[in-house]
């Protein structure tokens, strides 16, 4: 098993995988231009809401990774509840590279986009109370909405 270490959750540590935002500080909007990327024109919109009642404890296990290859996925955090986020760039043979997987703890006003294609953990708080989120992609009903796939065990450590 290897070990990935939880570092700050900032644009620029995150930029290869999606973007990260938080609500303006001021009166004002914020755009997220990427946070609604579809490569598929047959796709429809999806906005989802989601409880989550189970808060994962440190050391975590990742035994799973997914992405949605031809949408982004977007998570907007409607409560203060912290979620772990694990990426992977891809390896050679397409699936997640798990030798370089990254994971990063949002705080409970950090939102996240995971680009297009981008191999990631499947949704986990870590942190603080159960949480609530809306959750932003794109969906044609097909194969290519989500793929999940096993990988070796790697230990996630504060």
């Amino acid at each position: 098993m290897t070990d990935i270490k939880i570092e700050p959750l900032t644009a620029e540590a995150f930029a290869l995988f999606g973007d990260v935002f938080t609500p303006p500080e001021t009166p004002g909007r914020l755009y997220c231009a990427d946070a609604l990327a579809n490569l598929r024109p047959g796709a429809k919109p999806s906005l989802s809401l989601a409880h989550k009642d189970a808060v994962a404890t440190l050391p975590l296990t990742v035994t799973q990774m997914e992405r949605h290859e031809f949408s982004s996925q977007t998570f907007v955090p409607m409560q203060d509840a912290g979620m772990l986020v694990i990426v992977a760039p891809h390896a050679a043979d397409g699936g997640p590279d798990m030798g370089h997987a990254r994971a990063f703890l949002s705080s409970g006003r950090t939102g996240i986009t995971y680009g297009a294609n981008v191999w990631h953990h499947p949704f986990t708080l870590v942190s603080g109370a159960p949480g609530a989120f809306a959750i932003f992609m794109w969906l044609e009903g097909g194969a290519g909405d989500e793929e999940f796939v096993d990988v070796p065990h790697h230990i996630v450590r504060a």
